[in-house]
């Protein structure tokens, strides 16, 4: 039976299908051209992609909006196999097109998709603007939601059936409350809200403010309301951090649900009568640990970052000493010695960490930059921390890049702004010793670009491809700030070109941005209202192991979408992973407040 569709919705599923009729379109052609779908600077060097099944030897052309030739040249050497469809991707170099304005490319039978010589530079913009989305409580930008968190109760740490599951054992177990914990943003497509990401989210945001060429009130409206929230999960009087508030499913007796097991508006919880819905309606708060005893470093670290970072910016002297006291007083309670599991939410298979000693450096970093810029003596003691931390990060943690589980690239380049204004010698790490950390990272993107026929530096296989990809981007820019060599430029071009649509399955990954943006992310409010998530930045590829189950079935409150289930994408599989563009895919299309503050601070950087 044909089934109406909702007003509300048309606008969204209209969005959809001219987005699935494209992907139907570009599936059926033997050869495709990947391109920025934003665009590129003049200056820079312009790459774009011809995947195919035949090998090509012939050229390109580069046409304007108005089909006019305004570029010709030869398709570049054959960088190896996508998959077995296409086991021929060229390079087409662009660099020569300079001239301001919008252009197609045209190889191999193919065209692609429409992008710009020096981009209007909206798109930092539009990723601060789906913080506004995701903002909860009363200064939600939809309808005021959870306002039944100003008097939540806090819980013990509940018992799960499995290491890897977040279905709860037996019943929660009251331990204090109430405590106001209203507001913040919801951490993904779901409203699940947590203070490891948040810490996370509002220093990139407070960092895009003070070091990018993108700013203005919106995105400092946007970090001011993170820290707001974070001076609540924050009890200085008790010394208690608070990590969650919500949980994730409901318990194997069946006596109560969780976030994951309702599909819903925000706004409708805190009426939520129905039965087993006591944990929607008033939802939990867990804390890091008792009042008063240490905390796991990590936490520690990222929360003293966010407020000293703050404090480095806020134009009142006394608010900033506020925020400097409150960033000392988190940093102050960090346990450092006997760390065991680190703790980030709950259950700990929620964004697992492995390190801690970068938060700290991090923390210790902003907390002397503050410090300096306050005239506050303890400064020389902070960096002398930070030095002592990321002494330990480069000999016992490295082997990450930037990204939500390893911030050493901003600490390292924060560090080393500190150590150059204090001219301080004699400390536990040079700056050669930092450069050479940044350079580390660099090196282990540009050597798995090197083997990947589209220069991609993350991983395809792996969780959070695409906020690695920013990462690699942003740190690029951190290594040229440091050092003043551009050797990194090109790499952290590629990978922003990489994210927007230069990648095998043409996508841009951050919604709204680009031809061929995601468009079904899995997002309960953008799902639900047909309200576009623009700005969203989703995880992209991933394993393609995890697909193996299928995308699963529907909620029924779920519109479907897209409106046939049909992937476009599949043919694109390779390299072991999988890109669906579908709702349920939360593999690949679930937008996160980390990866869209990795992106937003990446894009700040590159501007210009």
């Amino acid at each position: 039976m044909r089934k109406l569709i909702p007003a509300a919705l048309a606008p969204a599923l209209l969005v959809t299908m001219l987005a699935t009729t494209n992907a139907t379109a570009q599936a059926a052609s033997p050869a495709h051209v990947r391109v920025d779908q934003v665009g590129y600077w003049p200056e820079e060097a312009k790459h774009a992609y011809l995947m195919t099944r035949q090998r090509a030897a012939g050229r390109f052309t580069v046409v304007d909006h108005r089909g006019r030739v305004v570029l010709t040249g030869r398709a570049g050497r054959d960088r190896g196999a996508w998959n077995s469809r296409y086991p021929h991707v060229h390079d087409l170099d662009l660099s020569r097109l300079r001239t301001p304005g919008r252009y197609r490319v045209k190889a191999g039978g193919a065209t692609s998709a429409e992008f710009e010589i020096a981009p209007k530079g909206d798109t930092a913009a539009k990723v601060v603007g789906f913080f506004g989305l995701q903002r909860d409580g009363a200064e939600a930008t939809r309808r005021p939601s959870h306002l039944n968190d100003r008097a939540a109760t806090v819980y013990d740490w509940p018992e799960f059936t499995g290491p890897d599951t977040d279905q709860v054992k037996g019943e929660l177990k009251k331990i204090g409350g109430p405590v106001d914990v209203e507001g913040g943003w919801f951490d993904a497509g779901d409203y699940l809200k947590f203070t490891h990401i948040l810490a996370y989210v509002d220093t990139l945001l407070w960092a895009a403010q003070r070091d990018g060429e993108v700013r203005g009130s919106a995105l400092r409206a946007e970090a001011t309301h993170g820290l707001k929230y974070l001076d609540k999960m924050w009890d200085e009087e008790s010394k208690t951090l608070y990590i969650q508030v919500g949980i994730g499913a409901g318990n194997a007796e069946g006596t109560f649900v969780g976030d994951h097991d309702v599909w819903r508006l925000p706004e409708a919880d805190d009426g939520d009568t129905a039965e087993g819905h006591h944990f929607i309606r008033n939802r939990p708060v867990f804390r890091a640990a008792a009042p008063g005893t240490p905390i796991s470093p990590n936490l520690a670290g990222r929360t003293a970052a966010a407020f000293a970072l703050a404090a480095q910016l806020e134009p009142s002297l006394e608010r900033a000493r506020e925020l400097l006291a409150k960033a000392a007083s988190v940093y102050g309670m960090a346990r450092t010695t006997g760390v065991d599991r680190l703790v980030t939410s709950l259950p700990h298979a929620f964004y697992p960490e492995s390190v801690w000693r970068d938060d700290m450096q991090l923390g210790g970093a902003e907390l002397a930059l503050a410090a300096q810029r306050l005239g506050d003596p303890r400064a020389g003691r902070w960096l002398a921390d930070s030095a002592r931390w990321a002494r330990g990060y480069l000999d016992e943690e490295q082997g990450d890049t930037l990204n939500l589980y390893d911030v050493s690239a901003l600490a390292h380049a924060d560090l080393l702004k500190a150590m150059r204004a204090a001219g301080a010698g004699g400390l536990a790490v040079t700056e050669a010793d930092l450069v050479a950390g940044l350079r580390a990272q660099l090196d282990l993107g540009t050597r798995r670009a090197a083997a990947d026929p589209f220069r991609a530096g993350a991983r395809y296989d792996a969780f959070d491809s695409v906020p690695h990809a920013f990462g690699l981007a942003a740190t690029a820019r951190l290594y040229r700030s440091a050092t003043g060599s551009r050797a990194y430029d090109a790499f952290g071009t590629q990978q922003r070109n990489w994210a927007l649509g230069a990648n095998p399955w043409g996508v841009s990954f951050v919604a709204g941005v680009g031809k061929r943006s995601i468009a079904c992310p899995h997002h309960q409010i953008a799902n639900i209202t047909g309200r576009p998530a623009t700005g969203a930045v989703v995880n992209g590829p991933n394993d393609a192991k995890l697909f193996e189950d299928g995308l699963g079935g529907h909620f029924e409150e779920m519109p479907p979408c897209p409106a046939d289930g049909k992937d476009r994408y599949e043919r694109f599989t390779g390299h072991g992973s999988r890109f669906a563009d579908d709702v349920r895919s939360w593999q690949a299309s679930e937008p996160a407040d980390d990866f869209a503050a990795i992106a937003l601070y990446a894009l700040t950087l590159t501007s210009t």
